[in-house]
């Protein structure tokens, strides 16, 4: 067990923002499998935007690696366009 005070408050600020970026992350895993989900293009179509600027959200704040977002982007867009 830690034994100074900045290694407690540490800890504390650890956890809170595991969780924080946990919720994140999983939200943008769910709007990603909803996206693949969608079979009509004009609906994929309007989810896209959103989706992206989610990824890029988390790709800035470093809650997921920016290669990752943009490998995901890059999928969901091929995706869309090949949507009849």
């Amino acid at each position: 067990m830690a034994n100074h005070k900045s290694s407690l408050k540490r800890i504390r600020q650890t956890e809170t923002r595991k969780l924080h970026n946990h919720y994140y992350a999983k939200t943008a895993r769910n709007a990603v499998r909803d996206l693949r989900a969608t079979t009509e293009k004009a609906e994929a179509a309007a989810m896209l935007p959103k989706v992206s600027k989610l990824l890029d959200k988390l790709a800035k704040r470093n809650i997921i690696h920016k290669n990752k977002a943009a490998n995901l982007k890059s999928k969901l867009a091929l995706y869309v366009n090949k949507l009849a």
